[in-house]
């Protein structure tokens, strides 16, 4: 097959070219794989799980009859077993489900160790 004299460079440019937007794209464009938007998703989405459920746990913690006295252990308590504690307590445990969500339990305890502003 017979090409213009030109044509090479014409093609040799458009591949570095295409390089180089795939390189620009990924690094500072922003552009994902299928693959990561569907991890950013689910972690995005647990998150606002998490976000929504991390007051309910709260509200149920603080409607029990003692609570000021555990509440004020959780704070005495270290910022690692805090989790640990609101999930073995049962309130991180939503309706309908057999376990806690670890993750639910350490946001209601994040919630909890800030006192609540009068």
């Amino acid at each position: 097959m017979n090409m213009p004299t030109n044509t090479k460079p014409w093609i040799q440019g458009a591949v570095v070219g295409a390089i180089a937007l795939a390189i620009v794209g990924f690094s500072w464009g922003g552009w994902v794989t299928g693959g990561t938007a569907a991890m950013n998703s689910a972690a995005a989405s647990h998150n606002a799980v998490v976000a929504a459920l991390a007051p309910i746990c709260v509200e149920r913690f603080r409607a029990q009859p003692d609570a000021v006295v555990k509440a004020e252990a959780l704070v005495k308590s270290s910022s690692w077993e805090r989790g640990n504690l609101v999930e073995k307590s049962g309130y991180a445990t939503m309706p309908g489900s057999k376990t806690a969500d670890s993750d639910v339990a350490r946001a209601c305890a994040e919630i909890l160790a800030v006192p609540p502003k009068r």
